[in-house]
């Protein structure tokens, strides 16, 4: 997921549904800077985690449904990695979910998400986000589909 998002820019990179920061000391190792990095995290307890494990990152407590109200406005988006399990959200959930993406990324910008289902298909990809890459990692367990979406408006 980490070598899918751009390591250029000065925008934020948000990584929601971080958990315990797999995907968090990925994006690190791949060259995102600290200070472009905002985590945000629903469970206290991850947070907890989270916040002592990577003391320099900005991590918050906040839910992926209220995208628009963690990041500001004034604020250029240039990726977001989701660790969120969209396919087992509520469609409603996750469409609102998905939706704040396109409100929020740059044009231009990549959002990154995978799935364990396999296909070769997003059940939520709005009209302002279109399928550019997805490929599926045998080499996880279990195997997981990436996708990564771009902003077009």
């Amino acid at each position: 997921m980490a070598a899918c998002v751009p390591r250029s820019g000065d925008g934020l990179v948000v990584e929601l549904g971080a958990g315990t920061g797999c995907v968090t000391r990925a994006l690190l190792e791949h060259g995102i800077r600290a200070d472009r990095l905002l985590v945000v995290e629903r469970s206290p307890d991850f947070v907890r985690h989270l916040r002592s494990r990577f003391p320099s990152l900005k991590v918050l407590h906040g839910d992926a449904r209220r995208l628009l109200d963690l990041v500001p406005t004034t604020v250029r988006v240039d990726a977001i990695v989701s660790s969120l399990p969209l396919r087992s959200l509520s469609q409603d959930d996750a469409w609102q979910i998905v939706a704040q993406w396109q409100q929020v990324l740059r044009r231009g910008g990549c959002a990154v998400q995978f799935s364990y289902d396999l296909r070769n298909r997003l059940r939520h990809e709005p009209s302002g986000l279109k399928q550019r890459r997805s490929h599926v990692v045998w080499a996880n367990v279990p195997p997981a589909r990436v996708f990564t979406l771009e902003a077009c408006s």
